[in-house]
């Protein structure tokens, strides 16, 4: 095999969906990386925009990112499986079609992982509002799977899993959650993930999005505990009242 036909270190998968708009900066961002030794798989899921033309034109302009397409729109989770499936970096990575990394982000979480053995780690991000203003997120140093239960620590798009450990894990094939019911599957096989509590990326809030709202995000909680992780009524009733504390307390700086 020749330097040019090794695989890359990274994978970085990423779904687009009516996403014309935002791919060029999502996208940018992976190029500003300070570690360049990665591949980006965008998988267009079926958008009636002008988004398979952008990933098109993005792809013929970058030779580490490659194109592919879904005939039906099947959601997140089948997409980014689809560029699983296709993958050939060891760490594989997430970003959505409307978020940011920063450029230093692959370069410190590859290193910690290569320095520790870590096979699932996370950091701490940016939330912007659609008026530009940025509150950040701070993370747990580690996380469990009883500890995760309680409570969602991981944002997707700063997670990076090891798949020479782990092989290729898919996320559950359901339209919510899919990200969180991956840590779950995750976090089962392995004793704990661990975070860099330092903001590495920018998760663009956009009103009408899926995880907007907070009752939909229990809805969506409720079908990963019940269908995905098989709890029984008061299992999954209990994680969820936990979580929405949760969530409240960090809300108000407890």
């Amino acid at each position: 095999m020749s330097n040019d036909d090794a695989p890359p270190a990274v994978s970085v998968l990423m779904p687009a969906f009516r996403a014309a708009a935002t791919l060029p900066a999502a996208v940018a961002s992976v190029q500003a990386q300070t570690f360049a030794d990665w591949e980006l798989l965008i998988v267009d899921d079926a958008s009636d925009d002008a988004t398979a033309g952008t990933v098109a034109r993005l792809a013929e302009a970058e030779p580490r990112i490659r194109a592919l397409h879904l005939g039906l729109n099947g959601g997140a989770a089948r997409a980014r499986n689809r560029a699983l499936a296709m993958a050939r970096g060891r760490y594989i990575a997430f970003l959505d079609a409307d978020d940011l990394w920063l450029p230093g982000k692959l370069e410190r979480q590859i290193g910690f992982m290569r320095e520790t053995g870590t096979a699932l780690t996370y950091a701490g991000y940016f939330i912007e509002s659609p008026g530009g203003h940025r509150s950040r997120i701070r993370v747990p140093p580690r996380v469990t799977h009883d500890a995760l239960l309680r409570g969602n620590v991981i944002g997707c798009l700063t997670a990076v899993y090891d798949s020479a450990v782990l092989g290729k894990v898919e996320m559950p094939d359901i339209r919510m959650r899919q990200d969180f019911g991956l840590w779950l599957r995750i976090l089962a096989r392995i004793p704990e993930a661990r975070g860099l509590d330092e903001p590495l990326a920018v998760y663009r809030r956009r009103s009408g999005s899926l995880s907007s709202s907070i009752w939909r995000r229990v809805a969506g909680n409720w079908m990963l505990f019940r269908r995905s992780e098989g709890l029984g009524r008061l299992a999954a009733a209990r994680f969820l009242v936990t979580g929405l504390v949760n969530r409240l307390l960090a809300r108000l700086g407890f």
